[in-house]
């Protein structure tokens, strides 16, 4: 009985194995688990690019190069639009000293002195 039982389940691990592998016993290639392009680059990267990004996922996390990939190219996007609006705010403070014919933007306030030139008392 011992033998006939080891040779029924020899037969049927045999079996699960031809039918897993299949064709001839090869396992067809994997396909890779990895991004092509996960962020667009014919132009800037949008909220919807970030909300849509997926990332491979490995045995022990996420893939290192993938990630670093898309945190350089983020921090280069970041640096170029901070760099941008410094230009912008920096152009929009001058075309407002222009206009108003002051030497800078800040302004006194009426309370802050009093009449003869002096600090007002709290």
């Amino acid at each position: 009985m011992f033998w006939f039982m080891l040779i029924a389940l020899v037969a049927v691990v045999g079996a699960v194995a031809v039918a897993v592998l299949g064709d001839g016993g090869t396992l067809r290639d994997a396909e890779p688990d990895r991004l092509s392009d996960p962020l667009p680059g014919d132009r800037p990267v949008s909220r919807a690019d970030v909300d849509d990004l997926r990332l491979a996922v490995t045995l022990r996390g996420y893939r290192m190069d993938a990630v670093d990939d898309v945190l350089d190219r983020l921090a280069a996007e970041l640096a170029e639009r901070d760099a941008r609006i410094a230009e912008l705010e920096a152009a929009l403070a001058g075309a407002q000293d222009a206009a108003l014919g002051a030497p800078s933007l800040v302004k006194e306030h009426p309370r802050d002195t009093a009449p003869n030139g002096e600090q007002p008392h709290d």
